[in-house]
């Protein structure tokens, strides 16, 4: 698997469990160092490291959603046949689902499960959230959400090097149009927190129509960024969300 697309925080081991993680708009792999620390030991934890970020940095970020996931898509396949699960915090959530999506339409063995964490179900209307003119939009979108060191956001030096990032990013969000088509046969698990400010409750229960498959939702106290303060409840979603697929022999 070619290393400038991810990052390994867990003990790998052949033929092993692999989780994939996906990312928030403006973030490098390292933010789910944290969650890789709290999982257990064994499971082979991968972060992608999108383009433009930490070791990438000279990279031009990319301004489009499924062509992330095509790349991504395209360095998954050669491993695919091992048993793996996703895990996408917000814009990470939606490339995490149309990887899947570009995974079943080449008939490639898909993730066992998808976790899909503060982010509402694609529609043909775009969630107004993401929708940003300006510059000043997304640093204000940004701050609302927390999750991002407020230090960065008033440090003009630091800014300077976020900010195509993030201006990136939010464009990808913003241009993102959800293409109709079948369900997964993949089994799903949606997270958000109870105060998360641009995804409602009922948002996140909507992915259940993206899937034939199970279906659960997993509500936590916190805004957004819940997970920050969630992280060993979290873990256990996960652990035993992947343990149960691969038991059944799914």
């Amino acid at each position: 698997m070619d290393s400038r697309w991810f990052r390994r925080f867990g003990s790998a081991q052949d033929g092993g469990l692999r989780l994939v993680c996906f990312p928030h708009a403006g973030a490098s792999a390292t933010a789910f160092l944290r969650l890789a620390r709290t999982l257990p030991e064994g499971l082979d934890v991968l972060s992608v490291q999108y383009p433009g970020r930490q070791d990438r940095r000279h990279e031009e970020p990319s301004r489009s959603l499924t062509a992330l996931a095509e790349a991504v898509a395209d360095e998954l396949a050669d491993s695919a046949d091992e048993t793996y699960a996703f895990f996408g915090h917000s814009m990470g959530a939606v490339v995490a689902y149309e990887t899947t999506r570009l995974l079943a339409e080449r008939e490639v063995p898909c993730p066992k499960h998808l976790f899909l964490s503060g982010r509402g179900a694609p529609s043909p209307q775009p969630s107004v959230h993401d929708r940003l003119a300006t510059d000043a939009d997304v640093l204000a979108a940004v701050r609302r959400l927390g999750g991002t060191d407020q230090a960065v956001l008033q440090d003009p030096e630091l800014l300077e090097m976020v900010l195509p990032v993030l201006r990136a990013d939010y464009r990808a969000l913003g241009s993102y149009t959800w293409r109709g088509g079948p369900p997964l046969d993949v089994p799903v698990t949606t997270l958000v927190g109870d105060r998360d400010p641009v995804v409602t409750v009922q948002e996140a229960v909507e992915w259940q129509e993206h899937t034939r498959a199970d279906f659960a939702l997993e509500v936590f106290p916190g805004g957004h960024f819940y997970l920050d303060e969630q992280l060993p409840g979290v873990a256990t979603v996960i652990t035993d969300g992947v343990l149960a697929e691969v038991s059944s022999g799914r």
